[in-house]
């Protein structure tokens, strides 16, 4: 296969392209001439044709060894369409009937088929390895290999098992590709498939298209909704972690106008697979999936990816926001961030192997550190996938649009490269920060750091503050993360340079998300807290509360206020979507609201968001009807929360959702039983003259005399009879 000529006419031939994309020819090449190969190639880059030109020119089969059914079979579709030989590409996995194996080994020995596609799991069934062991191998291609690496973000322990069978099947070249790997990821792959000879072709991760934005995770769904509505008719997908919320999210979407359809491993997969298709024909406009589970999706056109929760690794990130923009036209990629989304994260973790929570961990510390940096997204993104990113301003970033003040931090960064080395760069971040901070914990204490002359040297900054310091002198290259050893800090020539010639060096504040009060900009406006009409409508309440003789927080509580001076509802419809309102409370103490916000509104020119009207699912829990019928009857309140599936706890939560959003609840069947005249008399006393109805202030000012639970109760019984 000598010429370029060739292989140019080979590529016309079958798949009609006049030119290779970026290292496309070169790996092709080298693939011909039977060498070992590593491919890191980002979504979108051509990584597929590197091995079905060559299986297509090559004599025998090449076995392409990939992870996903649904991937497979498009790829096989695919195939066929190019070649005029129906047999050109087969797959073998779980979903064939007997018939429909034997079809496909009659087309491989009469030597048809040139690109058997095969899971990992059908490669290691006995009568697979003896079949394949009888026919001529041009290679093996070993497709989504991150799936290799425990570092990887989608682990497969079968893909771990490659190696030996191709042993036993017979030696041939190996072509391993992937989309996202980190330099550890890559030698993870490299070491496990024994080809650490390997030519490597690495692609650059930079999508120069695709704009990132991280956004406070204050009401998603709303914000989802009106980012959807005001990009009418364009194709995206949403990201959310479990199937229940992607259930949720799809309904509220579809109540609201907009074309959406759900995707997830518990679905059946007929119905799954209609709903791709729909998406690819564009019947739908909005696919909502969770993230554990992979799409074989190729669909260029896809123009914003959203995650309404964080993903567990930058990895998982990368490849999902690499669905956008494939086409290289626009891509916006939107997440929504909040501490608490990694701290149940963590909580999942607990229960696995010890080596697999670290590993886990680690990985989510670094979607932290990329989600509240205040540096250049594109930067953090690029340089954690081993690229240096060359410019200061990506000009496509939420960070880059609107970079916060940078101030001097030459003295701060000599504090943290000093502790790094007091510790003899043998301890993690979380340690170094601790020690900067003199927060001393269990660790700081066996290791006797707390009487280091450095410990407490930085404690007059936050731990987020000394975070933000390490993130810069990773990103400076003046420290470096020891991968094998989980993550343990180790100077760079670099940064002893540094210690002994300090220069200026520029820091920047990160984002705190956990500040309700954090401005949301979308790209281009800023929607924030209006104050002075904070203060009209907490007179207006306060005016309304005395008529009823009740405490002002009983008529509209701080954060309902709050969201109404952020979206100024003019309409009893609109006011009640505003959070902890509902119909029932916006029909009883409403109308005076809306009136006020309607002429302030008009006053101050104020434009209001064309798509504030954001309908609710009725009755989003299925829990709520049978609950308010069952206490109707006077069912007793543990056997409720059995018949449903809840716990008392959650059975209370629903119980307070459904009064606060305006519906009277009668629990004085259960509350009778568990408290006396007096004492309900007393705790409503309390709740009357209190100036919020916040639980933990309640049980305070008891002494611990009444449970939690008791508690949550008579509120709910206050509010039923006061508030609604």
């Amino acid at each position: 296969m000598g010429t370029k000529i060739d292989l140019h006419a080979k590529l016309k031939t079958y798949f009609g392209f006049d030119n290779f994309k970026g290292n496309q020819e070169a790996i092709i090449r080298n693939v011909l001439a039977g060498k070992n190969i590593f491919v890191l190639m980002p979504t979108g880059g051509g990584k597929s044709l590197c091995y079905q030109l060559p299986a297509l020119i090559l004599e025998g089969t090449s076995i392409v060894i990939s992870p996903l059914i649904a991937l497979m079979k498009n790829q096989v579709d695919a195939m066929r369409a190019f070649s005029e030989t129906e047999g050109v590409a087969h797959f073998m996995n779980s979903s064939l009937n007997k018939t429909e194996i034997i079809k496909v080994k009659e087309d491989v020995v009469s030597g048809k088929t040139k690109l058997l596609y095969v899971a990992p799991e059908s490669l290691t069934k006995e009568s697979n390895v003896e079949f394949l062991r009888k026919i001529h191998i041009s290679f093996f291609a070993v497709d989504e290999a991150h799936c290799i690496s425990e570092w990887g973000h989608d682990f497969r322990t079968e893909y771990r098992r490659i190696r030996p069978i191709v042993e036993q099947i017979g030696r041939a070249p190996i072509i391993a590709l992937t989309a996202t790997a980190t330099p550890k990821v890559q030698h993870d792959i490299q070491k496990n498939l024994d080809m650490l000879d390997a030519l490597v072709f690495k692609s650059s991760f930079n999508r120069p298209n695709l704009y990132y934005e991280v956004r406070p995770k204050i009401e998603p769904a709303k914000e989802i909704i009106k980012y959807i509505k005001n990009n009418e008719g364009k194709s995206g997908i949403i990201y959310c972690l479990s199937r229940k919320r992607v259930e949720e999210l799809t309904e509220l979407l579809n109540v609201n106008g907009i074309k959406a359809a759900a995707y997830h491993a518990g679905m059946d997969p007929i119905a799954r697979s209609t709903n791709q298709d729909r998406f690819l024909m564009e019947e739908v406009n909005v696919i909502v999936a969770t993230i554990a589970f992979g799409m074989g999706i190729d669909k260029p056109d896809v123009r914003f990816v959203i995650h309404y929760d964080i993903p567990k690794s930058l990895e998982g990130y990368y490849q999902e926001t690499g669905r956008a923009g494939r086409d290289g036209g626009e891509g916006i990629c939107l997440t929504f961030y909040s501490y608490k989304d990694i701290q149940k994260l963590e909580k999942f973790m607990q229960g696995k192997p010890v080596a697999e929570q670290e590993i886990g961990k680690q990985l989510l510390l670094e979607t932290v550190s990329y989600a509240e940096s205040s540096l250049c997204r594109r930067k953090v993104l690029l340089h954690y996938f081993g690229e240096n990113y060359p410019d200061e301003n990506c000009g496509s970033c939420d960070n880059c649009l609107y970079p916060k003040k940078e101030f001097e931090g030459k003295e701060f960064l000599l504090d943290a490269l000093h502790v790094v080395m007091e510790v003899r760069e043998k301890f993690k971040v979380d340690h170094l920060v601790n020690i900067l901070t003199g927060e001393s914990d269990s660790n700081i204490k066996s290791y006797r750091h707390d009487e280091l002359d450095v410990f407490g040297i930085g404690c007059e900054k936050s731990a987020q503050f000394w975070n933000m310091v390490f993130r810069r002198a990773l990103i400076g290259g003046l420290i470096e993360k020891d991968i094998e050893q989980y993550g343990v800090i180790k100077l760079t020539q670099a940064g002893h340079n540094f210690m002994k010639r300090p220069k200026n060096f520029m820091l920047m504040e990160d984002h705190n998300f956990d500040e309700s009060e954090e401005k949301m900009h979308d790209k281009g406006g800023v929607s924030a807290l209006d104050n002075t009409l904070f203060a009209i409508l907490k007179d207006l309440r306060k005016k309304i509360a005395k008529k009823h003789e009740l405490p002002p927080y009983v008529i509209f509580q701080d954060p309902s206020i709050e969201d109404m001076c952020i979206h100024y509802p003019i309409m009893i419809e609109e006011l009640a979507n505003i959070q902890g309102v509902g119909v029932g409370k916006a029909q009883k103490y409403g109308k005076e609201f809306v009136e006020v916000i309607k002429k302030y509104v008009e006053d101050n020119e104020i434009e209001r968001a064309q798509d504030m009207v954001v309908k609710t699912v009725i009755n989003k829990s299925k829990f709520k009807v049978h609950i308010i019928q069952n206490i109707d009857r006077k069912i007793e309140l543990e056997d409720i929360a059995l018949a449903e599936g809840l716990s008392f706890e959650e059975l209370i939560k629903e119980m307070e959702a459904i009064v606060f959003s305006g519906t009277k609840l009668n629990l004085d069947y259960h509350i009778n039983r568990i408290l006396d005249e007096d004492q309900q008399a007393e705790i409503f006393a309390y709740f009357m003259e209190a100036t919020s109805d916040n639980i933990s202030e309640a049980y305070e000012e008891f002494g611990g005399d009444y449970s939690e639970d008791d508690l949550r109760l008579m509120r709910l019984k206050f509010h039923s009879k006061h508030g609604n």
